[in-house]
């Protein structure tokens, strides 16, 4: 059994005007991601991760601010956790994309994905993407996907005008190009038949504290079959290089008085037994959700240890509390690049 050799935030970035919020604005939040991102590189950490939702209080556009955050910081990933594709313009998306990666040297991580339930009644359809006759939203998605990953990849799309300084029978690739961005492309597969494809394509696993699967099992043994099919398909298929996969937890250190008294609720509420995996509906699918974690360091790791699918991946996404701002959040880092170092001592007999 693997361990998670890295650990990240992914933030939502959201903003309001509540009682105790430390980012009440669209400025607030975006100054703040990036604070985000320092404070989690000086923490320790190794990735800044941000979810992209429109219509909502949210962060949206990614690549300014994921450019913001690499110009900020010299090591971390920076990524997305995920950018719903039918949102996007592949070739434009492309050239952005590339840009930003140029600009960070080579850091992003672009989480991708049809897409989660939102606000909008039809959103994509209001940016001007409205869903083809006689096509799915999953449909739509994997056909934007698959032209932005050849355009990335250098492969040539348009037909050449009469000026054009390519040899003849060559097509214009989108410029620029940032090389091996190809190979950061992640997708956020929700059950086991769309990880076991996201293994064939060669692209890497992200799974959320979400999978669309209901059979009574805990979330980590979903997700664990999940990323058994996803690593067993990306063998079969021969992709080169290592198959990488992320699962996002909601975790919570108790570090001080501070954190005590915002977290210590919820370890009431386990007590009371109202802290575990649940069974909903979302997007007229029924999903499992899964429960938050938290306490003291020493009680995380027991935790973690124990839970399959964060110790069979290799990166392990926190959803960070954005709302309480970045000098709060520095000492949560703290502890969690310091609960990484323990998951990854663990002793492969006693797992």
């Amino acid at each position: 059994m693997s361990h998670p050799r890295r650990i990240g935030f992914l933030s939502f970035g959201w903003y309001s005007s509540a009682p105790g919020s430390k980012v009440r604005t669209a400025a607030d939040t975006l100054n703040d991601t990036v604070r985000l991102a320092q404070a989690a590189e000086d923490a320790g950490m190794d990735g800044a991760w941000i979810r992209v939702h429109h219509w909502e209080q949210n962060l949206t556009s990614p690549f300014p601010i994921l450019t913001a955050m690499g110009r900020a910081t010299s090591s971390i990933e920076l990524g997305t956790g995920v950018i719903n594709m039918r949102y996007e313009n592949p070739l434009y998306m492309a050239e952005m994309a590339a840009t930003a990666d140029l600009l960070v040297g080579g850091r992003l991580q672009l989480g991708v994905s049809r897409g989660s339930p939102e606000m909008a009644l039809d959103g994509p359809g209001e940016f001007g993407y409205p869903l083809p006759d006689g096509m799915l939203p999953v449909e739509d998605a994997a056909a934007r996907i698959a032209l932005f990953r050849r355009a990335i990849s250098g492969e040539g799309i348009a037909e050449p005008g009469a000026h054009a300084h390519v040899l003849p029978g060559q097509l214009l690739p989108i410029q620029p190009q940032s090389p091996g961005l190809d190979g950061r492309i992640w997708y956020g597969a929700g059950n086991t038949d769309s990880a076991r494809r996201v293994g064939e394509l060669g692209m890497h696993l992200m799974s959320s504290t979400l999978v669309l699967e209901a059979t009574g099992e805990p979330l980590d043994v979903l997700q664990s079959r999940q990323i058994a099919a996803f690593r067993e398909s990306w063998a079969v298929a021969g992709h080169e290089g290592e198959p990488r996969v992320s699962v996002s937890r909601s975790v919570m250190p108790i570090v001080d008085d501070l954190s005590r008294l915002y977290f210590g609720p919820y370890l009431e509420k386990e007590r009371m037994g109202g802290n575990r995996d649940q069974i909903g509906e979302i997007d007229d699918a029924v999903g499992t959700f899964g429960k938050t974690y938290v306490g003291e360091p020493d009680k995380l790791i027991e935790e973690l240890r124990a839970d399959s699918a964060v110790m069979s991946a290799d990166t392990l996404l926190i959803t960070v509390p954005s709302q309480l701002g970045a000098d709060f959040n520095h000492s949560s880092f703290v502890a969690l690049a310091g609960i990484r170092d323990a998951l990854s001592k663990v002793p492969d007999q006693l797992l």
